[in-house]
């Protein structure tokens, strides 16, 4: 009977004692976070963003960050459908849009994500011209957004843009590239000049056609020229049966000025 009573008050004193060594712990789940709730281990709900008591060793919440953001492959060495090796970096930007499926159903989002963009660069790049990547720069991003997006569903991830950064060739080809668009540019430049100097030709010829049906035309062009002009000397050439041509200088024009001749009487 002893024995009872003992086991009795030793059972009401952790009845008493328990409930206050309980501690709950406050956890806030932001607005840009959602909550993932297990209890004993298992998950059992996702949370908005909110106040929440959590009871340790019994309540768990992980908070995960549902803001977009970017993951980046830089100097992914590949080979193109011509065989020129190629570094290629890329940068997308995804969100978390489950985060049941990002964070129970797979071990690292992140790294699993990168794997997948990795594998989608490789096969467009093996599959396309070096020429290609260069001028279709945006349309390549545009099918590594479509190759990727459904694994991304998969993780709970929504993709939003991928685009390839940056297209770089070794030294030696690199060199050789260089080469090649810069006779491409001057082959360029030489055909607008051959263009420009046609267009110049055409313009003499039209010129030339133009004096010779109308000879005065030389002339009032040229008396145009010395009248925009200063200090030219001109030279013009009389016929012989012409009489004297009267020059007046500044000389005889200011005596003129000071004695006036008399008018003539009608």
């Amino acid at each position: 009977m002893g024995y009872s009573i003992g086991a009795l008050l030793v059972l009401v004193t952790l009845t008493l004692l328990v409930p206050a060594a309980v501690k709950v712990f406050a956890v806030t789940v932001f607005e840009y976070e959602k909550g993932l709730k297990y209890t004993r281990g298992r998950f059992t709900a996702v949370l908005p963003p909110g106040l929440y008591g959590v009871v340790p060793h019994f309540t768990t919440i992980r908070k995960v960050d549902v803001r977009p953001t970017f993951v980046s492959l830089s100097g992914q060495e590949v080979l193109s459908s011509d065989g020129v090796p190629l570094k290629v970096s890329l940068a997308a930007k995804f969100e978390i849009v489950d985060p049941e499926a990002a964070v129970n159903k797979i071990e690292n989002y992140q790294t699993a994500l990168y794997l997948e963009l990795q594998l989608a660069l490789r096969q467009i790049v093996a599959s396309s011209p070096v020429d290609d990547l260069l001028q279709k720069r945006n349309d390549f991003g545009k099918q590594l957004l479509d190759i990727t997006s459904a694994k991304a569903k998969e993780m709970g991830l929504r993709l939003l843009e991928v685009e390839i950064k940056d297209v770089m060739f070794p030294g030696e080809i690199k060199k050789i590239f260089t080469q090649v668009v810069k006779a491409r540019q001057e082959g360029l430049a030489a055909l607008e000049r051959a263009r420009g100097e046609t267009a110049a030709l055409r313009n003499l010829a039209n010129a030339a056609h133009l004096i010779e049906r109308n000879p005065a035309l030389l002339q009032l062009r040229l008396l145009q020229v010395v009248g925009q002009s200063s200090g030219n000397t001109v030279v013009l050439g009389v016929p012989p049966q012409s009489g004297p041509i009267p020059i007046r200088t500044r000389e005889a024009e200011e005596v003129e000025t000071q004695h006036p001749l008399p008018e003539k009487e009608e």
